[in-house]
């Protein structure tokens, strides 16, 4: 049976997209059976592999709205093993059409419930929102992935994730967990980087993945050649972060690690505490040239 993994973050620009069609990807490389669904209007899990659909063909949107089987929608991919499931503008109608539906919350769910036997992992491409789309995402999936953005801002807005992902485990899915938190963007040499790094190690413990992803040029420049950067440039240091985080996917999986999201991950008054703030802003931003 899948493993089916939402990656999600309300905050945008932290590497959502990013992180689904490189891990996606990577995992087809080590071998495993991956479907990718792009559940963000904007389309551009599809474009990164080169599926971009028209306005008349067939989307996600069908399956939510028509009750159009996946079979009918997924589409294969230059990586051997990987399938994606494409999106475009018509998603952001769901949105609103979705509201008066029976069951609202779990069209994605019964979509999956025959289609998924069909491979190891099932990648869910969340729009930087937490709204039906992504609780649709959330309520289908065994896990979540956060991707988590080595800024200050990015773990300010974490615990908000928290609780809506314990609203749902609650209300809707119970078996629902958090597989782990990814750091993106790295730069090691940013003394902010490694704070939050070590904030965020701290506070989740293991939680966070062991993994890092870093800043990296062909990270950004995979999108626009429609690859994923393992094809597109296999020695960088992207491609090679995302081939070490397939393989820790695989194994926390294979080991059946169970990591508890504590009440005390969910910090009071709706943050999380995170690096304090330097009072001498000029200093501070010397030393992060």
């Amino acid at each position: 049976m899948a493993h089916i993994i939402a990656v999600t973050n309300q905050k945008g620009g932290v590497g959502k997209t990013t992180t689904s069609v490189n891990l996606s990807s990577s995992l087809a490389l080590k071998g495993k059976r991956v479907l990718l669904i792009d559940m963000d209007p904007q389309g551009n899990a599809g474009s990164g592999l080169g599926v971009i659909p028209s306005v008349s063909d067939l989307t996600i949107y069908h399956v939510l709205i028509s009750k159009v089987g996946l079979d009918e929608v997924a589409h294969d991919t230059e990586v051997p093993g990987l399938k994606i499931i494409p999106s475009n503008t018509q998603l952001t109608g769901a949105e609103v059409e979705l509201v008066g539906t029976f069951s609202r919350e779990t069209h994605l769910k019964r979509a999956l419930a025959s289609f998924k036997s069909n491979f190891d992992y099932v990648i869910l491409d969340c729009p930087p929102t937490i709204g039906l789309l992504t609780v649709n995402a959330l309520t289908a999936s065994n896990g979540v992935l956060i991707p988590l953005q080595s800024e200050y801002y990015a773990l300010e807005g974490l615990s908000h994730l928290l609780e809506t992902i314990n609203m749902v485990q609650a209300s809707l899915n119970a078996s629902l967990k958090v597989d782990g938190i990814l750091l993106t963007m790295m730069d090691p040499r940013n003394n902010l980087c490694r704070q939050v790094e070590k904030e965020a190690r701290d506070h989740f413990g293991d939680l966070v993945y062991e993994t890092v992803i870093p800043r990296n040029v062909k990270l950004s420049e995979a999108p626009s050649h429609a690859k994923p950067v393992a094809l597109y440039d296999p020695s960088s240091r992207g491609s090679k972060a995302y081939l070490a985080l397939a393989k820790e996917v695989i194994l926390r999986y294979a080991c059946g690690q169970d990591i508890v999201l504590e009440k005390s991950h969910v910090a009071t008054k709706g943050r999380i505490v995170g690096p304090k703030r330097r009072k001498n802003k000029t200093k501070h931003q010397e030393q992060n040239a």
